[in-house]
């Protein structure tokens, strides 16, 4: 029996069930060990303070190198651009939607001063770039711990990934879902990542789960992030889709107080996604991206 590796959020213990009935339906049973990560213990400090890469992911890929699991699901935008030795990405699954979503009240609603809640540095500083006027603070904890904050008038509105909210049943809570061009998304978002060793029954296992679309698109997201050398919880967005065997990639930069938004677009064969999205990563830096993520990173 394969043993699937995952957090014990709500929202990661579906994506792991999923990712298991999928297996099942193809011959292989599993079950799920629950690992408690280090982005699990830290709950009261906004992610873009602590800053380690791996928040979410080191400790169960501990449990993949030393055999304790099989495969490990993520949410792909929780995992780094550089994986350690021995392990690799795969599979990627048909995407969710990717987009991020308003819960609470539409963003022309907001009135100003309106306090909006968000974990995510990418966000809160494309919102400052949308509605200056806003109150932005920071909101952690799972999806339902953070819905139940507005719930009780803590904020007038929160930004989520679309993708969680339709996956758990609560897509009725979206007030509004921003497009790209507006509120570009986080590398992955709406993606699941499957991480096993680079060979072995995990790898063999899930090979027939993946999605040659998504995967491509993920592939030229991550190759913008591993060109600017950043995590997932800096002020970086990258969103691309495929299309007739070509992919389309927006690339954004933006400067946490939302001045400065730096965007870039790039076009071509989903075999070279990798190499797209490094020119994109590299084309944003020489325009003026490395000035901002140098700022970010020294604050």
């Amino acid at each position: 029996m394969l043993v699937i590796a995952s957090r014990g959020s709500q929202l990661a213990l579906w994506q792991a069930r999923w990712v298991s009935a999928q297996l099942a339906e193809r011959g292989y049973p599993s079950r799920i060990e629950i690992i408690k990560t280090t982005g699990d213990k830290i709950t009261d400090v906004p992610l873009a303070k602590v800053g380690a890469k791996g928040l979410f992911t080191k400790e169960i890929e501990e449990a993949l190198l030393d055999g304790r699991a099989d495969l490990a699901v993520h949410s792909l935008k929780d995992l780094p651009t550089e994986l350690p030795e021995g392990l690799v990405l795969a599979a990627v699954p048909e995407r969710e939607d990717p987009r991020d979503a308003v819960v609470g009240k539409r963003l022309a609603d907001l009135p100003a001063g309106a306090k909006v809640g968000t974990s995510s540095l990418r966000r809160a500083a494309q919102l400052r770039k949308l509605r200056p006027d806003l109150v932005i603070e920071s909101i952690r904890g799972n999806l339902d711990t953070r819905l139940r904050k507005l719930d009780e008038g803590q904020y007038d509105a929160i930004l989520l990934a679309a993708a969680g909210l339709k996956r758990l049943g609560w897509g009725d809570r979206i007030a509004e879902i921003l497009s790209a061009e507006s509120m570009c998304s986080a590398v992955g978002q709406g993606a699941l990542a499957i991480e096993t060793k680079a060979a072995g029954a995990g790898f063999d296992a899930v090979q027939s789960l993946d999605h040659a679309d998504t995967h491509a698109a993920v592939v030229a997201e991550r190759g913008v992030l591993g060109a600017l050398g950043g995590g997932c919880q800096v002020p970086i967005g990258a969103y691309a889709t495929v299309s007739g065997g070509r992919l389309q990639l927006l690339g954004v930069v933006a400067s946490p107080d939302g001045d400065e938004v730096i965007r870039g677009v790039s076009e071509g064969p989903i075999g070279e996604a990798l190499k797209l999205g490094a020119a994109l990563g590299n084309d944003l830096l020489e325009r003026g991206a490395r000035r901002i993520l140098e700022a970010v990173y020294s604050a």
